[in-house]
């Protein structure tokens, strides 16, 4: 198990590079994390919900994703509320107070999925979430030492050297961990060095003797990491590229942003992400509204921006514009939610560039999804993870086709255009052709770039950690009681 001395120290990017290189070693390997939080969710095969890393470690390991990856899945809706997604399907939604009070099922849930994952696989590389010294949260933990301990599986604990202060962070934290936690701990390895190893040395050295923990590795920055889809939006960046420019306004709630991902791999494309307090910049080619956890919320802080009107102008320029999912519902005239199910119940009134109109009820579609483009036939691959049902004329002009149903909406001159189909731009002959309308070429395979990262990451780690001693600390799991 990869623990981290706190989030964001390069967890998920250590185990999806670790599973492509036990892979290469021909061993069956699976990614597992019991618990995550994140609003950048994936589909699997059967119609469930994991986090995004799990998916991209399941790619690693050259096997497709499954719930029991991440048998729990919280998606923030509110600062103190998240969707509780268990084994793949919807809980419901929950405070985080009572969460943390009540985890009922929770820790049964998950070592069924990891028992039942560990059955079909030679190695199974768990992910840890947050950091096991948040003591606070030790006595109903599921996520870290919890399931190390119920699971009696090793742990690696990894320190973010980048962020300074790194000795500190692994001694720190064998000082306020109990007696047992400790037991189930075997190395340390320190994450995201820049510079000359060697000037290192030291510092791992008397990270060594104040622990007693072997080193297994000081890693160095990767620099190709942003080829691969961001986990969460701690991750999300702006992408210097060409002279296609993309402007994405960065929503509070954003959710399943891996649709900029292969834009932003495109060497003739510039994705710019705008954080709150600026103003959408006059020169984009195309304005993407991307998906929400709360779509009615996110309208409200959007004209909290003020970005409602930069869209609006940049619409009246000529410029095109695109939503997807929660997107491509705030286009439309209106958003009707009498329930409550996408947050606080209410309609409100949407950009009123698309006339179509949305109410959100019925079951949550969780699917993956192949189409077609209708006026050229071209496959596009994607998935579709939505509440609401939208209606109006102009999705008599839906431009995507799946199974012969029409999907999504268009304005009357073309240049506005929503979808409930996330993931469409890794479709290489879709892409281009959307670039193309916009006046730029592509000149990327995404999916091959996507691999060849991995492989390139699986090198980087079999060079600068010990596989070999790794493979051995690591534990027959244990029998079920």
């Amino acid at each position: 198990m990869i623990q981290g001395t706190g989030s964001n120290v390069g967890k998920s990017l250590l185990v999806a590079g670790l599973a492509r290189a036990y892979t290469r070693r021909g061993l069956r390997v699976a990614p597992f994390k019991p618990q995550n939080m994140s609003n950048n969710a994936a589909v699997t095969p059967e119609g469930g919900e994991i986090g995004r890393a799990q998916a991209l470690q399941a790619r690693a390991a050259m096997r497709a994703p499954h719930t029991d990856m991440n048998p729990v899945l919280l998606k923030p809706e509110t600062d103190t509320g998240a969707q509780i997604i268990v084994q793949g399907k919807r809980r419901g939604t929950q405070g985080a107070g009572s969460f943390m009070r009540d985890k009922s099922g929770l820790l049964e849930a998950v070592l069924d999925s990891y028992y039942r994952l560990a059955v079909d696989a030679d190695l199974v590389l768990i992910e840890g979430a947050g950091s096991p010294a948040e003591t606070n949260l030790r006595p109903r933990d599921i996520a870290n030492m919890g399931f190390a301990c119920a699971a009696e599986v090793p742990v690696v604990l990894v320190g973010d050297i980048h962020r300074g202060g790194v000795i500190a962070q692994i001694v720190g934290t064998q000082a306020v961990l109990d007696p047992a936690d400790l037991e189930r701990i075997v190395g340390f390895a320190v994450n995201r060095f820049r510079g000359d190893l060697s000037l290192f040395d030291g510092g791992r050295d008397d990270i060594v003797a104040r622990t007693g923990w072997p080193s297994l590795g000081i890693v160095p920055w990767f620099w190709d990491a942003w080829k691969l889809p961001a986990e969460d939006m701690m991750d999300i960046a702006s992408r210097a590229g060409g002279a296609c420019k993309v402007v994405v306004p960065q929503l509070e709630r954003m959710a399943n942003f891996d649709d900029l991902d292969p834009l932003a791999a495109e060497p003739d494309v510039t994705v710019e992400i705008v954080p709150p307090g600026r103003a959408l910049p006059g020169d984009a080619d195309l304005v993407l509204i991307p998906g929400s956890k709360s779509t009615i919320g996110d309208l409200a802080f959007l004209r909290a921006q003020g970005w409602d009107i930069d869209i609006l102008a940049h619409h009246r320029r000529g410029g095109h514009v695109l939503g997807l999912c929660g997107g491509y519902q705030m286009l439309g005239q209106t958003i009707d939610d009498p329930k409550g199910v996408d947050g606080r119940p209410g309609k409100e009134a949407g950009l009123g560039l698309l006339d179509v109109h949305t109410t959100m009820v019925g079951d949550k579609r969780v699917t993956l999804t192949e189409a077609t483009t209708r006026d050229g036939n071209l496959p596009v691959s994607g998935y579709e993870i939505h509440m609401g049902r939208t209606s109006g004329p102009d999705t008599d002009r839906a431009w995507l086709s799946v199974d012969g149903r029409a999907e999504g909406a268009a304005s009357p001159d073309g240049r506005v255009r929503g979808s409930y189909l996330h993931g469409l731009f890794s479709s290489d002959a879709f892409r281009a052709a959307f670039l193309a309308d916009l006046g730029h070429e592509s000149r990327t395979s995404y999916e091959d770039g996507v691999d060849a990262a991995l492989d390139d990451l699986a090198t980087h780690l079999e060079r600068y950690m010990d596989l070999d001693q790794l493979l051995q600390l690591s534990q027959p799991v244990s029998a079920r009681t």
